[in-house]
């Protein structure tokens, strides 16, 4: 994709976004835009899928700090990706004619010295994936994005969960040459297997990339059965990804050099996993901290007791209630939370008063007996008064 391409693109609109929005905001509308237009939940259907690659192309250049503040300053300064230079600017002037920005960057090596944009071309061919010498230098690899459910345990200790990826890379038939086997690929005959021709703009010569051999600088003859010539095919690989003790609901974890490979002995680029936590039926979590809500009777809440508190991955602990614990009081239990550099989180204990529904003669009679006994407590008499004071 070119210069241009990624210029006239409005990133922040893609996320619906402003373009003051921090980091969180935007992981948070990047995770909403990606679950809702997954492939995975949208089996053949072409316009989500599209979505899908638009969100992701967005967000990694926005979640990353030096690419995002790359991305703005180029859009800042070429606008929609076109620049006009006044009449008579320059040396031999351009006659007020627009010229695309992509083009005078892919060549930013022959500019003359102090001329103001070779910072510039260094940014743009970073943000973009170009270098000075144009398509024909090694190319980085895509980043591909797979996703994981673990469960609240896995989640917890950490895991490692086998991926099967299925992405682009070079034609195993013909190793990327894109000849059949016994044959071979010749240098093309437009662009002498540069990969680049040079275009006339008001007395100006930009390269751009050859037509004929669509920047490859090669022409096959007998092309390869298996990737019609492209050099390009579609290969599957299991990998083992290890996922860190601790991982949220939602993480999005970089596993460098893990994507899809390189073009022309590029590196590959990075596998980004998508982590969904299944809830426990007991436990829940916040930061590092486990949690749970334990019921206690009416008489433990009142009179106080001891109850058993489960662990998650260990035996049971004593918890002490003491006597006149209201309900939804929350305790802490040291040390008996997630793992962490310095220990161990906290277990958050909850207690909550269980009214019983039945209540046999015997019961009922005591009840009764303790109404009658504190029938002087009110713990209503003073309501209505503040109320009306309010």
């Amino acid at each position: 994709m070119s210069a241009r391409d990624y210029l006239d693109k409005d990133f922040y609109q893609v996320l619906g976004v402003p373009k003051d929005a921090d980091a969180a905001a935007i992981k948070k509308a990047y995770r909403a835009l990606a679950r809702k237009h997954h492939p995975d939940s949208n089996k053949g259907d072409a316009l989500s899928e599209e979505r899908f690659k638009e969100v992701s192309e967005a967000y990694d250049v926005l979640s990353d700090e030096k690419r995002r503040r790359e991305y703005d300053e180029a859009r800042a300064l070429f606008g929609s990706g076109g620049m006009r230079f006044p009449r008579g600017a320059g040396s031999g002037g351009f006659g007020g004619a627009p010229f695309d920005v992509s083009d005078l960057f892919a060549q930013a090596g022959g500019q003359a010295p102090g001329d103001g944009f070779g910072g510039l071309g260094d940014v743009l061919g970073g943000l973009f994936g170009r270098g000075r010498s144009g398509s024909a230098q090694p190319r980085r690899g895509p980043d591909v994005e797979s996703e994981v459910t673990l469960g609240f345990t896995e989640a917890v200790d950490g895991v490692t969960v086998p991926l099967r990826l299925t992405t682009e890379g070079t034609c195993q038939t013909c190793r990327g040459s894109g000849a059949s086997p016994g044959t071979t690929a010749r240098p093309c005959p437009t662009c002498q297997g540069t990969g680049q021709t040079s275009r006339n703009a008001g007395g100006f010569a930009f390269a751009e990339p050859c037509r004929a051999c669509r920047g490859r600088g090669i022409q096959v003859d007998t092309p390869c059965p298996t990737c019609q010539g492209s050099g390009r095919g579609v290969t599957s690989r299991t990998i083992q990804a290890r996922i860190p003790a601790g991982v949220t609901d939602g993480a999005r974890i970089r596993l460098k050099g893990k994507g899809a490979p390189g073009d022309r002995g590029g590196p590959p680029g990075d596998l980004y996993v998508v982590v969904h936590v299944t809830p426990h039926p007991v436990f829940g979590r916040t930061g590092d901290h486990l949690t749970v809500t334990v019921p206690i009777t009416f008489a433990e809440a009142a009179l106080g007791g001891q109850v058993a508190v489960p662990t998650l991955g260990g035996p049971p602990v004593t918890l002490k209630v003491p006597a006149g614990t209201a309900n939804g009081r929350t305790f802490r239990v040291r040390g008996k939370g997630l793992r962490r550099r310095d220990g161990h989180g906290d277990l958050l204990v909850t207690v909550q008063v269980a009214v019983p529904q039945k209540l046999n003669a015997r019961a009922r009679e005591a009840l009764e007996a303790y109404r009658d006994a504190t029938s002087d407590d009110d713990p209503r008499a003073d309501l209505t008064a503040r109320a009306e004071k309010g």
